[in-house]
């Protein structure tokens, strides 16, 4: 069954990015990122995001977020499925930090319950079926719209509309070049149907 065991964010300046995901959120196990000075512009076609249990620590992780040097994309508040915000990273990376909780149990302690890629695909039927037939394991389908696979890695895997997904975020869905991210698990590289990159981080192909 191919899961995700890690993400890497390809960024112009790595000392800056390395900086900001310690400051910010306390990603390592999970996240890394390399140089690259591949061209893109606009949205690059895919979100993360993060899940928590409740809204003292959506605040704590945007906070920490825009003191390391994000932006704000969407400001922190209450909707009808929850509390969050969205913010973007110096190297251009769209983060959601949200909670289904409208209420706090206790002071924040920035514990990451869950942490999401989704992918905006033009056709979410065939970007579906492409997981599928890598050993992927559906968790959770609308239809054409959303799609989540279940599994044991560090990261969940879910696919959503391109346009759906930016707006979403609160972006326009324009975007062109690198998706400047790289998808890393214990499978053979392959490249899916919309561009986004898989790399094996098994052990044994790292030794």
């Amino acid at each position: 069954m191919t899961s995700i065991d890690t993400i890497t964010l390809e960024v112009a300046d790595l000392a800056a990015a390395e900086r900001f995901y310690t400051e910010a959120f306390g990603l390592d196990a999970q996240l890394r990122v390399r140089a690259s000075q591949e061209p893109t512009t606009g949205f690059r076609g895919f979100t993360m995001s993060l899940t928590v249990s409740q809204p003292a620590d959506v605040n704590a992780l945007i906070d920490a977020a825009l003191q390391a040097g994000a932006t704000s994309v969407k400001p922190v508040t209450k909707s009808l499925w929850g509390y969050g915000g969205v913010v973007r990273a110096p190297d251009g990376t769209i983060w959601k930090v949200a909670t289904s909780a409208k209420k706090d149990t206790g002071p924040a302690t920035r514990r990451i319950d869950r942490i999401v890629l989704l992918l905006g695909v033009a056709n979410v039927a065939a970007s579906k079926q492409f997981y599928v037939d890598r050993g992927l394991a559906v968790g959770k389908s609308f239809g054409r719209v959303y799609v989540e696979f279940a599994g044991s890695g560090a990261v969940t895997l879910a696919l959503y509309r391109r346009k759906a997904l930016a707006k979403d975020a609160g972006v326009s869905p324009d975007g062109t070049g690198s998706h400047r991210i790289a998808v890393g698990g214990g499978t053979e590289p392959f490249t899916d149907p919309d561009g986004f990159a898989w790399e094996n981080t098994s052990k044994a192909a790292l030794s």
